[in-house]
């Protein structure tokens, strides 16, 4: 029997997102309980995008650091009247393969993806940056370990706020499953953490709680919940790959000992 096999297990995505990993779990024999935590919002003020948009032929790199960064930023451009955006005139980086895959879909081929999903490796790879323009299109509350690295090897970052993500009121079904009980919870992201232990606290009975990466589980410690399995791989099968070793191993629970690396999200 598969080690999920009527597991209970608690995914905090937003509702749009939630449907790779919901599927992979169900497909294991768990039962995914839908309990979105924030959604995904367009900004109130496109201004500082459009701007950079208009002169984008002078951008050495464009980094994109999620799917999310990637739809908000092709909305724009349909919104803008950019009827074939298929060959930018700049280099792309994504920061893993759900992101280029994103792009792949719109035409564009990332041309870096740090192997190590992290967006400190991607400094690493775009090379010598010195006096170039580099734009992120991001969420509105992104951490900037990226911006301030480019910056610090001579980079001109435009750190550009794409889309918002907000909490979200409780989903009444997913609370009154919670409250009668689940095996395990999922985090995805640092403002998953933060919304859960603003709506629930931090009372989790005997579930097992499972983050994506390291940011995302070094938050809920700090937040004062135990950490019991973090993926080593920071993407949707990666984490649910986490789980069936943990699980299946009886609860042996070596992988809460990553070191403190960011995710890949910026959720």
């Amino acid at each position: 029997m598969n080690s999920l096999q009527g597991k209970r297990i608690l995914v905090t995505r937003p509702r749009a997102q939630a449907i790779e990993l919901c599927d992979r779990l169900r497909a294991l024999g768990a039962e995914p309980i839908l309990f979105p935590l924030i959604e995904i919002a367009p900004m109130e003020d496109y201004s500082a995008l459009d701007r950079a948009i208009s002169v984008i032929s002078q951008y050495r790199w464009i980094i994109f650091t999620s799917v999310n960064g990637v739809s908000a930023f092709w909305n724009r451009l349909d919104r803008l009247g950019f009827t074939d955006f298929t060959h930018l005139p700049c280099k792309v980086a994504a920061i893993g393969p759900a992101t280029a895959h994103s792009l792949s879909k719109r035409g564009i081929r990332a041309e870096f993806i740090p192997e190590e999903y992290i967006a400190e490796r991607i400094v690493d790879g775009v090379g010598d940056v010195k006096g170039d323009w580099i734009l992120l299109p991001r969420a509105e509350l992104a951490r900037e370990a990226l911006a301030d690295e480019l910056g610090q090897r001579g980079a001109v970052v435009h750190e550009i706020a794409a889309y918002r993500t907000l909490p979200v009121a409780p989903d009444p079904d997913g609370l009154a499953e919670l409250q009668r009980g689940v095996d395990i919870i999922t985090f995805t992201s640092s403002s998953t953490v933060r919304n859960f232990v603003a709506l629930v606290g931090t009372e989790t009975q005997e579930a097992l709680i499972a983050c994506i990466g390291p940011i995302t589980a070094q938050t809920a410690r700090d937040l004062g919940l135990r950490v019991d399995v973090v993926a080593e791989r920071y993407t949707v099968e990666g984490l649910v790959d986490a789980l069936v070793g943990a699980v299946g191993a009886k609860h042996s629970l070596n992988f809460a000992n990553a070191s403190p690396l960011p995710d890949t999200m910026d959720e």
